[in-house]
């Protein structure tokens, strides 16, 4: 999108804005399970349900908090590198790819959990009825947020500067 004001020619880029956007969906939801396995109750019951928020075994801590936390660092660090333009090669196929698999796992676990739980499935488990509520209104639409987000990215990535040397080029001579 160009804008222009006087002269001045203001470009907005989009496709970065994605990554940027996606990056922040995973640091926070990071912020939010490591304030969960610091000892944070806000929400937590009805995210993981009220045996597993009160009673916060060990593995729930180290792998359910603390694990999916740093994996959302992770993801944020994958959205971040997805801002790069005009990039190519094996590690920036790579790198893409993460950011389709992260759209994917993000996609299929937001929609197919709000599938199960509208269809009233009771392979979920049992879940108390704030918990659904929660989980259809909050928890399911924020993994389908970051899931279009990261795809949305992955789509963008490594476009820009490529399309646009040529332009630059021109206007240097």
């Amino acid at each position: 999108m160009r804008l222009q004001n006087g002269g001045f020619e203001l470009r907005f880029v989009s496709s970065r804005c994605y990554g940027y956007l996606a990056a922040g969906w995973a640091a926070a939801f990071a912020g939010l399970h490591f304030f969960w396995a610091l000892g944070g109750q806000v929400g937590l019951d009805v995210s993981s349900g009220k045996r597993l928020a009160s009673e916060r075994p060990a593995w729930f801590v180290a792998g359910g908090l603390w694990g999916v936390g740093l994996m959302c660092l992770v993801g944020a660090a994958v959205a971040i590198g997805l801002q790069r333009r005009g990039v190519h090669g094996h590690r920036w196929r790579v790198l893409r790819w993460l950011g389709v698999a992260i759209c994917v796992l993000l996609l299929v676990r937001g929609l197919l959990v709000e599938a199960l739980l509208i269809a009233g499935v009771s392979a979920v488990g049992e879940v108390s009825a704030a918990q659904k509520f929660w989980t259809l209104a909050l928890w399911n639409p924020w993994f389908i947020l970051g899931g279009l987000l990261f795809g949305l990215a992955a789509r963008g990535f490594g476009k820009g500067m490529a399309s646009r040397a040529p332009e630059r080029a021109a206007v240097i001579h």
